[in-house]
């Protein structure tokens, strides 16, 4: 019996190191789940973004709703923006971002992102995380009667998708979940 215990103790700890990394795996049900979230986040994101460009919502409101936006994203998460008049794309921080969408010197501004789609799977990263990446197509419309400004483009976007095991006590109990967030907004062309 003792010569077989260090085999029975080895075969142990394989089997509860198997079973530990089997619940870190997401099953084909919550992956479709999680993806639905995950587009869900990137819809909401346009509405924000739609929102807060608007001239015609109050400064309150814009406020309110980029807080809002910003919730959907990972820390340290930037946004590309382009133009095309020129090569260069500039990355700022999300919440820059939303200010300088919000004071871009326009009359009226219409933002309005359409097919949006999964471009990669989500892929388990050493970390435990798991990253994919969703593409979007903005166009964006700004006029000034004023100035005579008239600008159209159309971009598209690659959006890092996080999707992270994260924990909370619900009545003294832990219960684990998965959390969707967004990452850096990619710009990968802009046309006319």
């Amino acid at each position: 019996m003792k010569k077989y215990f260090p085999s029975f103790l080895l075969m142990f700890f394989l089997t509860a190191a198997v079973s530990v990394a089997q619940t870190a795996d997401i099953s084909p049900q919550r992956k479709q789940a999680i993806d639905s979230l995950a587009l869900e986040k990137v819809k909401d994101l346009s509405k924000y973004i739609s929102i807060i460009g608007s001239k015609e919502t109050q400064f309150s409101e814009a406020n309110r709703v980029m807080d809002r936006a910003e919730e959907l994203f990972a820390p340290a998460a930037e946004m590309g923006v382009s133009s095309v008049n020129t090569r260069d794309v500039a990355y700022y921080k999300v919440r820059r971002y939303f200010e300088r969408l919000m004071a871009l010197n326009y009359d009226r501004v219409n933002i309005s992102w359409y097919d949006i789609h999964y471009i990669s799977d989500l892929e388990r990263q050493p970390d435990g995380r798991y990253v994919g990446v969703v593409t979007v197509y903005q166009r964006f419309e700004g006029t000034s009667q004023e100035a005579g400004l008239n600008y159209r483009d159309t971009t598209k976007k690659d959006i890092t998708i996080y999707v992270e095991r994260k924990s909370t006590q619900v009545a003294g109990r832990t219960i684990e979940f998965w959390d969707v967030m967004l990452g850096d907004i990619r710009v990968t062309e802009t046309s006319a």
